[in-house]
């Protein structure tokens, strides 16, 4: 028993020695995908910034174009940051902040789905009368032809995840070999 044992460990000693050499792929990827949606949104309330003040006002926020300015900011910049692994961990903090904001102050209400689910009933009967007025009044197969449709409910749901995954690199940083924050501390040691 203590030889097979010992030859687990081993082998899994060796596993873990060459697995080590990918392991900037996982804050790569939470990179890549974060990137998306945190651009495009900052992208969006700085073209529609006075929108998205009044927007702001209406949900209580104090000085609401002062927070139009950091969310945006904080989103378009911080997600080219995450993106290219630069100041990842000082990148995350304001887009943790951003994403606590978002789910307490516009989301919570809402419960957790993003995506109303087709399974609650009520949600099944609204989602069988819109199909039923699309498919009498428009042109149903054009309004889906790129996916079926859906009711947002609007939850928590992808700001929790997009928390998560940036308390993630908080953490972690950007990763091994594929961001800039590892090549700057191959290039300007600790201590030096």
């Amino acid at each position: 028993m203590n030889t097979i044992v010992t030859k687990y460990h081993q082998f899994q000693g060796s596993v873990c020695q060459y697995l080590k050499h990918l392991d900037g792929i996982p804050p790569l990827l939470f990179r890549i995908l974060l990137f998306f949606p945190l651009y495009e949104a900052g992208s969006r309330k700085f073209a529609n910034f006075s929108s998205t003040s009044d927007w702001f006002a209406s949900l209580g926020m104090p000085m609401p174009d002062v927070m139009t300015f950091l969310a945006a900011s904080a989103e378009m910049i911080g997600g080219i940051f995450i993106l290219i692994g630069f100041a990842t961990r000082w990148a995350a903090i304001p887009l943790m902040i951003t994403m606590l904001v978002a789910a307490f102050a516009v989301h919570w209400d809402n419960g957790w789905y993003a995506i109303a689910q087709s399974s609650d009933p009520e949600v099944s009967n609204r989602l069988d009368m819109a199909r039923s007025i699309l498919k009498e009044y428009g042109n149903y197969n054009w309004l889906t032809a790129k996916g079926s449709y859906a009711i947002l409910q609007n939850g928590i749901e992808f700001a929790a995840t997009y928390f998560i995954m940036l308390a993630s690199l908080f953490f972690t940083g950007g990763g091994r070999y594929f961001s800039v924050d590892y090549w700057l501390g191959k290039a300007f040691p600790k201590g030096e």
